[in-house]
């Protein structure tokens, strides 16, 4: 039975009684109606206080169980982020609070072999600021603009160097008067984000004319060196070319680092941590700085002089667009001297290079080597490598003679005067003539003859065996010299034909080899074309009897501290087979060239030669090289001394610069006078003059 009202329980509690179901009903009464509701209160749905038992631990139970949960989540995260991702947290904390910038290192210095500073490094002030300190105080710009005198636009276009982070200083000012420093410390607030700093770049105590081409520059690295040398920077600087270029990792030091905290703007709060930049490394030349100051001076005049005499074979003024000179050591491979010509100042890339300096350097071609990378047709000067040739093959005696004519052609040809018919420089010829006396007079009628003589026996002597000798002696090589971009240059044979035709058709339209390509190859024309560098190193090989020395422009690396690192040695790459019945009949007759009447560079070398040729005796050997139709020749000459013990060895190639006898034999005697009154000491590593230069204010 149902039941509807309460009663308590026994143990106090109270509990529902029943109660029948018609007890439920409503009372009829007072008017009620049955389908009426009744109302519902707050006591019908909750029950009492004094009805529900008081359970408080519960209620501990719930909050604490909640405590402990957010407890584990915070733990479990505190773990994520001190063990889990501990490095990458740290990074993130870092990258949003602190910044790096690089403090580029001072290059070593560049010295030639005496101690003197070719290459030093000069301090100076710079006016510096962040792209982001200009832009939150865009005020800024036109206080610095009356400050300095650049527009505001200048500014503008300094400060969108992409080299640079925003927050980075970038300088407005590479140089900054002292006045102008000192107005800027006195009067910080009104340059706010403004700052001076003391950086060093490149100065030449002997002037940026000196060397340039052994020396180089440097520039702010490419995308492409960047890309080759990721341990630099964006706004690192790059050696381009020479001693800067080949010795980068030397000179280059060790760059230091500046932290600097930021807030999440990127405004700069103050510099948190620095690492000091390391010097680099000195690298001490063969150069002598007089003797090359001489060669510069001798080339130059050497180019004016030529341009300024009539060529009596073409009746015109030879143009000599561009020339070379250089100084061996002929015991050890050492370069004592290089000059290119035409060449340029290294202080106009040692700041903001203009495009209008830039491209007039370009355009005359100033900064090729023309030692290293030029490639000319060396005429009589191959005459040296043939006449090896013949004495080591046997083809005839150093005592045989020929009778030029002054015009040769080639036995059998049947293709009339054209690639037939060869003529001498002078026409009338030489009469009888051995050996040495046609490398004394330079007699192309002999050399042709040997040219035939090589080719009509080539099952007996080889197909290639001039060229052989050629590329002992190092033509057609690399030279391995410690300087950047050196071209290769080719000795002519019909392999070298054939890959010419095959590259440049047009250019090289004969792929085939005759008798007439040897006769010419044979006195260094055809396709034969040589670096002045390989043909100096051949004739110094010849001079210190057969050791083929590459040539060498540093000397050794001194350290920050003073202490020599290294040492550059000599590095033979071979050898030249020059017995006395070789070599000697060919030495008298390079010596002959300039003590004999007969010789073509007797009379420049005793009009310009200011010491006495009988005790230095110097031997050499001229060239005139025949270019394009229309062209002046090639103007040679290569000589050595002394004669009896040789020591140097001296080229000079003046392209389209006339005869070698009135172009480059000059130059060479000019050289040597220096070199007989100034005798080079020994490499020394103490450098011996001050190394940096004040420009500007020099406070920090």
């Amino acid at each position: 039975m149902s039941r509807g009202w309460r009663e308590r329980s026994a143990g106090g509690r109270f509990r529902r009684a029943w109660r029948p179901w018609y007890a439920l009903r409503p009372s009829r009464g007072s008017g009620s109606r049955i389908n009426q509701p009744k109302s519902v209160g707050l006591r019908d749905l909750v029950a009492s206080p004094e009805e529900v038992g008081a359970r408080p631990e519960l209620r501990w139970r719930i909050v604490g169980s909640c405590f402990v949960i957010l407890l584990v989540i915070v733990l479990m995260r505190l773990v994520l982020l001190q063990v889990v991702n501990h490095a990458a947290a740290v990074a993130s904390v870092q990258q949003n609070s602190l910044r790096t910038s690089v403090v580029p290192a001072s290059r070593g210095q560049i010295r030639d072999r005496n101690g003197n500073v070719l290459v030093g490094n000069k301090t100076s002030v710079q006016l510096q600021i962040s792209l982001q300190e200009a832009t939150n105080n865009p005020s800024i710009k036109g206080a610095l603009s009356a400050l300095t005198g650049l527009s505001v636009s200048q500014i503008n276009a300094r400060l969108a160097n992409l080299n640079y982070l925003a927050y980075q200083p970038e300088p407005i000012l590479t140089s900054t008067p002292p006045a102008m420093a000192d107005f800027v410390r006195q009067h910080p607030s009104e340059f706010p984000g403004v700052s001076l700093a003391t950086v060093t770049s490149r100065y030449y105590p002997s002037g940026g004319a000196l060397a340039p081409h052994v020396l180089g520059y440097v520039s702010s690295i490419s995308q492409s060196e960047l890309a080759a040398h990721p341990n630099y920077q964006n706004n690192s600087f790059f050696g381009q070319s020479g001693i800067e270029n080949f010795y980068e990792s030397v000179l280059r030091g060790r760059d230091g680092t500046r932290q600097v905290r930021v807030d999440r703007l990127g405004n700069v709060l103050g510099t948190s941590h620095i690492v000091q930049p390391q010097v680099g490394s000195s690298v001490v030349l063969n150069i002598d700085e007089g003797l090359q100051k001489a060669l510069d001076t001798a080339l130059t005049e050497g180019i004016n002089r030529v341009r300024t005499h009539v060529d009596p074979r073409s009746g015109r003024f030879p143009p000599a667009p561009n020339a070379a000179a250089a100084v061996m050591d002929v015991r050890t491979g050492a370069i004592v001297a290089l000059s290119s010509y035409p060449g340029y100042d290294l202080n106009n890339f040692n700041g903001v290079l203009t495009n209008k300096v830039y491209k007039a350097v370009l355009r005359n071609g100033a900064l090729n080597n023309y030692v290293t990378q030029g490639q000319y047709t060396p005429g009589s000067t191959f005459k040296m490598i043939t006449a090896t040739a013949e004495l080591q093959k046997g083809v005839m005696s150093a005592g045989t003679y020929v009778n030029d004519t002054g015009t040769f052609k080639v036995p059998g040809c049947l293709q009339g005067n054209h690639g037939c018919l060869f003529h001498d420089d002078e026409v009338s010829g030489s009469g009888l003539v051995n050996l040495p006396l046609a490398l004394t007079k330079s007699s192309d009628y002999y050399f042709y003859n040997l040219g035939y003589l090589f080719w009509a026996h080539n099952q007996r002597y080889g197909e290639t065996a001039i060229q052989d000798v050629a590329a002992n002696y190092g033509l057609g090589q690399y030279s391995l010299v410690d300087l950047p971009s050196e071209s290769q240059g080719r000795v002519d044979s019909p392999t070298v034909r054939l890959a010419l035709h095959a590259a440049a058709p047009k250019a090289f339209p004969n792929y085939q080899w005759y008798t007439g390509d040897n006769v010419e190859m044979a006195f260094g024309q055809g396709s034969t074309a040589v670096t002045p560098i390989s043909m100096l190193d051949a004739y110094a090989t010849f001079a210190n009897g057969g050791t083929r020395y590459a040539p060498q422009i540093a000397a050794g690396i001194v350290n920050p501290d003073g202490r020599v690192s290294l040492r550059y040695g000599s590095r033979v790459l071979g050898h030249v087979g020059l017995p006395p019945a070789v070599r000697d009949p060919i030495l008298q007759g390079l010596i002959g060239v300039i003590n004999s009447p007969s010789g073509t560079a007797y009379y420049p070398f005793h009009q310009y030669a200011k010491f006495d040729l009988s005790s230095y005796v110097v031997a050499g050997k001229t060239g005139t090289a025949s270019n394009s139709h229309g062209q002046e020749p090639n103007s040679w000459f290569v000589g050595f001394g002394p004669a009896s013990s040789p020591r140097y060895a001296v080229i000079c190639v003046i392209g389209e610069g006339g005869y070698g006898a009135d172009g480059a034999a000059p130059v060479v005697a000019q050289a040597f006078n220096y070199l007989v009154k100034h005798p080079l000491r020994a490499v020394s590593f103490a450098a011996v003059r001050t190394t940096t230069s004040h420009s500007g204010s020099t406070s920090h």
